[in-house]
C-alpha cells in the first residue's frame, strides 16, 4: 500500500475476478468497475469471445464484490438491437445491492469506421 492512495481500483470483465480477487484485495484494492454489457449468458460470451463462461458465476462475483470491497459499479454499453432491452433488468438485479450501474452510450466507431446503425440514441 502506497501512503496517500485513498483508492486503488481496477476494471475487468470479472472472468477472473474470483481466482483474483484475494489477492488484489491484500494488495491494497478497494473498488472495481466491472464492465457487463448483458445478463443474458449467449450474449455475454458472445461479447468476452469465450465458450462455456458461466454468466451465473459472474454475477455472483458481482454480490461477493461488492459486499467486500469499498466501492463497485458496473458499466454497461447501451447497444440497440443487442441490449437496449435489458436496462430494467440491470436495475432490477443491482436494486438492492451496494452496487452502481452507469449506463454508457455506445461509441460508434470500430476504428476503421463510424458504426451509426448500433447507436442508441441516433435515428
Amino acid at each position: 500500500k502506497l501512503e496517500g492512495l485513498k483508492t486503488i481500483a481496477v476494471t475487468t470483465n470479472g472472468i477472473n475476478l474470483t481466482r483474483l480477487l484475494p489477492r488484489l484485495k491484500e494488495a491494497g484494492l478497494n473498488a472495481i468497475n466491472i464492465s457487463l454489457d448483458t445478463l443474458v449468458p449467449a450474449k455475454f460470451e458472445f461479447i468476452v469471445r469465450r465458450k462455456g463462461t458461466n454468466l451465473s458465476s459472474k454475477a455472483t462475483v458481482l454480490i461477493l464484490a461488492g459486499m467486500c470491497l469499498l466501492y463497485l459499479q458496473v458499466n454497461c454499453v447501451v447497444m440497440r438491437g443487442f441490449n437496449e432491452d435489458e436496462l430494467l433488468d440491470f436495475v432490477d438485479f443491482t436494486k438492492d445491492l451496494p452496487i452502481d450501474v452507469r449506463f454508457i452510450e455506445y461509441m460508434p466507431f470500430d476504428g476503421k469506421c463510424c458504426c451509426l446503425e448500433i447507436l442508441l440514441g441516433q435515428k
